[in-house]
């Protein structure tokens, strides 16, 4: 009885492990022929959208954010030019602006705005190209300065927004 009992747990254990093979955690699913990707430089044109500014190295530090987790996610590889999948776009938005006030009419919290202009195009299924806008915040007090929030505020928008355009293209949530 005992020897059934352990064919059927090592029976089991065999399947379960042989169905988790072809999920991902990510949820990230690509036909296998698909092997490289390209992200070209997500050009700032932020600052000629009005109330918006021009950050200095935020297009290069964007461009690499999503470059850093298509590696991460996935085992593609990055090419810079005839990629399976290329990215493209522009930041179209960096701005500041008050959330909250209080009684005195001064802002008590601030709100960091980033948008982001993305083209996907996939060589292999053209009917899950797009073009779409993408946005996140971060909220911080208005007693600090954005250079003190800064790195905080910028890791917070990336990884979301980044996530966001994977999951679009490649997950097509």
């Amino acid at each position: 009885m005992k020897t059934v009992l352990k064919y059927f747990a090592v029976i089991g254990f065999t399947f379960t492990l042989l169905g988790c093979g072809a999920y991902s955690f990510t949820g990230i699913s690509l036909p296998p022929e698909t092997s490289t990707f390209q992200v070209n430089y997500f050009q700032n044109y932020a600052g000629s959208n009005p109330g918006s500014t021009v950050e200095p190295g935020l297009e290069r530090d964007f461009t690499i954010a999503l470059q850093d987790l298509i590696l991460n996610q996935t085992s593609l590889d990055l090419v810079t030019s005839n990629g399976d999948l290329v990215f493209e776009g522009e930041i179209t938005e960096f701005r500041i602006s008050p959330t909250t006030s209080t009684s005195n009419n001064t802002a008590a919290q601030n709100r960091l705005t980033m948008s982001v202009n993305v083209r996907y195009f996939n060589k292999l299924d053209e009917e899950s190209n797009f073009e779409r806008r993408f946005s996140f915040y971060y909220d911080y007090p208005a007693a600090s300065l954005l250079t003190q929030v800064k790195d905080e505020a910028l890791t917070e928008i990336f990884e979301r927004i980044t996530q966001d355009i994977v999951n679009k293209a490649m997950a097509n949530w």
